[in-house]
């Protein structure tokens, strides 16, 4: 699908706020409610909108320490990589985790409580998962820039 320059706006509308209604979006776009609305469902049905979510203030949720974990698999197998992928994959804590190149194999962002329900999470969690030969963890201590927006 090619996004023409309305596609874009429009993308860039919702991606600051999805809640606008059709109604606004067609006000600041100069189109019909119509037009918008098929708009939109043309990205959805192309996969370019794959799902509207609600962004947590982590203060609010009591969720304000945040690391970033290195992780070393002690083999590359696709067994391994498939296991410890799956594995990753359910911990609540993980909110991303990226298969990266460099010296280690993957990298996490966590978050959780505090430094104990971090300690907590390693030794009873993170490091129960079967292939893993080495962590490294970074804390953050000031979020500088955090979007979710990709400029189109």
């Amino acid at each position: 699908m090619i996004l023409d320059a309305i596609d874009k706006k429009l993308l860039d509308l919702l991606q600051k706020d999805s809640k606008r209604t059709n109604k606004e979006l067609s006000n600041r776009l100069n189109l019909s409610v119509t037009a918008v609305y098929e708009r939109i469902k043309k990205l959805e049905k192309e996969g370019v909108i794959s799902k509207y979510v609600t962004l947590v203030k982590k203060e609010k949720v009591e969720k304000t320490f945040v690391a970033f974990c290195h992780i070393k698999l002690v083999q590359h197998t696709q067994d391994y990589v498939i296991k410890f992928e799956k594995e990753v994959a359910n911990l609540v804590e993980v909110l991303e985790c990226y298969h990266i190149s460099g010296d280690y194999d993957y990298l996490l962002k966590v978050i959780v409580k505090d430094m104990d329900a971090f300690r907590e999470f390693m030794v009873n969690k993170l490091t129960s998962i079967n292939h893993i030969g080495s962590t490294h963890s970074m804390f953050v201590i000031n979020e500088v820039k955090h979007t979710t927006a990709i400029n189109i």
